[in-house]
């Protein structure tokens, strides 16, 4: 395809993309630093397989409001945000039940994913498959998708140099999972590159997995789908719709309908074979994925090829990047792009090839990747700390309880509750009474009885109240019972996700268990929810 797009080609600016042959200069090898490898991968647990109870907990219970995506026709699935207990940031993803039957199956080929370790992936720790649930848990990434920074912006474009450093880390990503015999990446797209709190675009590993049980990744977008899946099928005519028609899991239908000037409809259905994944096809996919990184927009190949060949290159490039880069780094990467996009598969360049013809292309690499993508770094965004934070980060305990005491349950707005006619009967009184006490106790920090009465509240089952929780965990704090109060804390924030007072408790409770580390993370999103709240 390369070669026969250059036939004619006669214009200036990416003329350099119709010679048919590269210069003959040995490429640099492609350097990712070794040390800096092991670094990320000490500091990631080894691959785990969670309960479901510790992900429900995490995700508070599958929460609508944590809800990152939902996709997926195929395999149905959810991804959720969550928190585990030593407070690193999951991504869970959630299958349907239908998906993956066979649970030995699941967990074999997550295993072997977990096993990857690398700073170009946003890497798989763990999964579930308990009580029939199946669900992958990665490394969560809090600055959206490359296809929310390409195509729906907000403040302003990628810069040119952060899209050649998207397209190497890529490179190198599906280098790396080569060479660790993974080279079969599902539905490589613009959705499945993440970003991390420094900015650096990571690979998703869900793509790493089969994304259906027969283990095919199938195209929901035809115009993107490599031509060899193409070529094979026969093409049926109707003059009217047919009542009926068989699908097969090996084959999807391309159906054009045509209205004729008799009136009468013609309907082409074309039988194609569904997409199994390859390297080559994988590849192909990487040239898409360059052609949205030189346009911002997602551009069919077949469409992109038409405008090479008709000179109409000012539709293949962004209009913002004007004056952002050279002709021959234009040139340079359109001219990958089309090696990649290739008809014939075996013509295509592999993954080490991609690397090497990309380092040479880096602009500006001593730049951070925050400054690039103008996310706030992460150790310069921690805001000053609150009263309520820094009597938190003193251990100040009293300070904490005037606090909690002097918000009362106005936090509560908003916060289900299962209260029927019955809080009327005597039971339901009795109930309450419990909470009244456990207030009045707690204000006048008897501290034995607080934990009493609201643990008979709480028992009964009958209203959900994070205060409560916040309340005895406070409690159990103070009469240095940490490990209960940490509990406490967190089932204030299943009940209320968002809510700061929960993340405070628990940064309390873990300095108080010796947990340092943990703590800081706890107490900086505790601030980062207040400073939201305060600032909506």
């Amino acid at each position: 395809m390369y070669a026969r797009i250059g036939m004619g080609c006669e214009f200036s600016k990416f003329s350099a993309c119709c010679r048919g042959t590269e210069p003959n200069r040995p490429a640099p090898e492609a350097q990712i630093d070794e040390n800096e490898e092991k670094r990320k991968a000490d500091n990631l647990p080894p691959f785990h397989e969670y309960t479901i109870d510790q992900l429900r907990k995490a995700t508070s219970g599958f929460s609508v409001e944590n809800i990152v995506s939902e996709h997926g026709e195929k395999a149905p699935n959810v991804v959720y945000k969550g928190k585990l207990e030593n407070q690193m940031q999951i991504a869970v993803k959630r299958f349907n039940r239908s998906a993956w039957p066979d649970a030995r199956q699941f967990l074999d080929e997550a295993t072997a994913v977990g096993q990857l370790r690398n700073e170009r992936l946003a890497n798989l720790l763990g999964c579930c498959c308990e009580d029939g649930e199946r669900l992958l848990v990665a490394e969560y990434m809090p600055n959206d998708t490359l296809a929310k920074h390409l195509f729906h912006w907000e403040t302003q474009p990628m810069k040119w140099p952060m899209r050649l450093r998207v397209a190497l880390y890529l490179a190198q990503a599906l280098e790396y999972c080569t060479s660790r015999g993974r080279a079969l990446y599902h539905d490589l797209n613009a959705y499945r590159v993440l970003f991390d709190d420094e900015g650096n675009p990571r690979l998703s590993c869900f793509g790493l997995m089969k994304n259906s049980r027969d283990g095919k990744s199938y195209s929901t977008n035809l115009a993107f789908t490599p031509p060899e899946y193409l070529r094979t099928g026969l093409l049926i005519q109707f003059l009217s719709p047919p009542s009926c028609f068989s699908s097969s899991s090996n084959f999807v239908f391309l159906v054009k309908i045509h209205v004729l000037r008799t009136g009468l409809v013609l309907i082409q259905i074309r039988r194609c074979l569904t997409s199994r994944v390859t390297p080559e096809t994988v590849t192909y996919s990487f040239g898409t994925l360059l052609l949205d990184l030189l346009s911002g927009k997602h551009i069919p190949p077949s469409q992109a090829l038409d405008l090479i060949r008709n000179r109409n290159l000012q539709m293949l490039t962004d209009s913002c990047l004007v004056g952002q880069f050279s002709d021959h780094e234009g040139t340079e990467l359109l001219r990958l792009a089309s090696r990649c996009l290739q008809s014939e598969p075996q013509e295509r360049p592999n993954p080490k090839s991609l690397v090497n013809a990309l380092i040479p292309l880096q602009k500006d690499s001593e730049v951070p990747s925050y400054v690039f993508m103008d996310i706030p770094h992460a150790a310069a965004a921690a805001s000053p700390l609150s009263p309520l934070g820094e009597a938190c980060l003193r251990m100040d305990l009293t300070a904490m309880h005037e606090v909690i005491e002097k918000i009362g349950y106005k936090d509560d707005e908003g916060v289900a509750t299962e209260l029927s006619f019955q809080m009327w009967t005597n039971q339901m009184q009795e109930t309450l009474n419990s909470k009244n006490k456990g207030d009045a106790a707690f204000r006048h920090k008897d501290l034995k009885t607080a934990i009493d009465n609201y643990t008979q509240f709480i028992d009964v089952g009958t209203t959900v109240s994070p205060t409560v929780y916040a309340r005895r965990s406070l409690s159990y704090l103070m009469s240095d019972m940490p490990e209960e109060a940490l509990n406490d804390a967190f089932q204030a924030q299943i009940i209320s996700p968002f809510w700061y007072i929960a993340s405070y408790l628990q940064a309390a409770a873990l300095f108080a268990l010796g947990r340092e580390n943990e703590a800081h993370v706890a107490l900086k999103e505790g601030s980062s929810l207040e400073n939201k709240k305060n600032t909506n």
